[in-house]
């Protein structure tokens, strides 16, 4: 897939946990990992906001177009 998700990026940058994350976003830990290991195919733009929103972030930081090879 050409979308790749640097959540885990992300949040290193802010120091902030798997399970923190998880609580102020309001979606389960199996969610967010998935989003965070790429194992997903789709995300909500709800989610999407509420994830920019506790990290203080841009959805551009969290997706990266890199174009298939």
């Amino acid at each position: 897939m050409a979308i790749i998700l640097r959540l885990d990026r992300i949040m290193a940058d802010r120091k902030i946990s798997l399970n923190e994350l998880s609580a102020k976003v309001g979606i389960s830990n199996v969610n967010l990992s998935n989003l965070k290991t790429g194992k997903v195919k789709a995300i909500r733009f709800s989610t999407l906001d509420a994830i920019c929103k506790v990290l203080e972030c841009q959805p551009g930081d969290i997706l990266e177009y890199k174009e298939d090879e």
